[in-house]
């Protein structure tokens, strides 16, 4: 980065997928998701009635498991205090400057075009875009970045950071709340469970999609940092909240921990691909993988939390930001893709 560029107006925009609020919410939530493109590949005429067939089918159980966190989802309140976090951050880092950072939610408030338009009032002469997903898929980061390209027509030099898979700060705030997670086992016998988000088999294989290969690279360096201190750890990768027919992939979560039972270890989850509590963490891990852990006799069952706004992910956000206003484009923080994927951004940019 230039140190001469001083005073300067930087939005920085974290992207995450949002939730709902509330029960109300709920229904329009599933719908924007479900109408996504990246989500059901079908032109919008097909799309548009399929998204509202399956929101509405989808209403009720999903507002139960809402329910069972207080109505609504806390995405937004721990995005909020990452956020604050990370300004906080980043004006101590960049004191000549003037540093804000703003939210977009791809599916819930705010939205993605809201935010475009609160950010163009601001009126940045740098944007910095920052997904909040640490490994990059066509399913969220794409999709993200896609949105805002279309909704932001202000001012300001933009650029995006597509991944960081490895990012130190990322990486040594993971392998921390599973280490806590591993001294409450104790000298029982566990299994760390490094549990990503499913995506169908197909968006790797097909589109080129990175995704899975990123998140091994993540895998791979925090079970390094945990074994430089506790020695060799018995682990796996595995996929949770798979939906539909088509084939994603795996193993799933629940075989996982099935398998742990019939192996006679405990298991520690630890959410891989997730830097914030919500349904997937505090109601899928928390309550139904629990149960299932239970009936096949995996004790003990412990989940390591989401990094949420530890020091050390934070700074890794705000090294990834710094790093960034030294370029244009489109670029990962840190190590990217090993292999030549179709779907890599930085690599459809070096190639343009």
């Amino acid at each position: 980065m230039n140190p001469s560029l001083k005073g300067r107006r930087i939005a920085v925009v974290l992207f995450n997928l949002g939730g709902p609020d509330d029960q109300a919410s709920v229904k329009p939530f599933l719908f924007n998701l479900f109408n996504d493109p990246a989500i059901i590949g079908l032109p919008g005429v097909v799309r548009t009635p399929l998204a509202r067939l399956i929101s509405s089918r989808r209403e009720k159980s999903a507002q139960a498991n809402y329910a069972l966190m207080g109505g609504g989802s806390p995405l937004l309140p721990e995005t909020r205090r990452q956020a604050a976090a990370l300004e906080a951050a980043l004006n101590a880092r960049l004191a000549e400057d003037e540093v804000k950072v703003f939210i977009a939610m791809r599916y819930w408030n705010p939205l993605t075009q809201e935010t475009a338009a609160d950010v163009a009032v601001f009126g940045p002469d740098e944007v910095v875009l920052l997904p909040l997903y640490p490994q990059y898929s066509t399913t969220t980061t794409q999709s993200s970045l896609k949105a805002w390209n279309e909704a932001y027509a202000g001012s300001g030099i933009s650029r995006a950071v597509c991944c960081y898979p490895h990012a130190g700060g990322w990486i040594e705030a993971q392998a921390r709340v599973i280490a806590d997670k591993l001294e409450e086992a104790g000298d029982q016998p566990v299994r760390v469970l490094f549990s990503a988000h499913g995506i169908p088999e197909k968006l790797v294989t097909g589109k080129g999609d990175p995704y899975q290969e990123q998140v091994e690279t993540t895998v791979a360096a925090v079970v390094t940092r945990l074994e430089d201190e506790r020695g060799p750890i018995d682990h796996a990768i595995c996929y949770q909240s798979r939906v539909g027919p088509m084939k994603w992939l795996g193993p799933s979560t629940p075989d996982a921990i099935d398998q742990a039972g019939r192996d006679g270890v405990g298991v520690v989850v630890a959410p891989i691909a997730f830097v914030s509590e919500h349904v997937e963490t505090l109601v899928e891990l928390d309550i139904e993988y629990g149960e299932l852990a239970h009936e096949k006799g995996v004790s003990p069952y412990l989940r390591a939390p989401a990094v949420g706004d530890r020091t050390l992910f934070i700074d890794a956000l705000a090294d990834a930001c710094v790093d960034a206003l030294g370029r244009t484009g489109v670029a990962p923080f840190g190590p990217g893709c090993k292999a030549d994927w179709k779907a890599c951004p930085h690599r459809c940019s070096r190639a343009a």
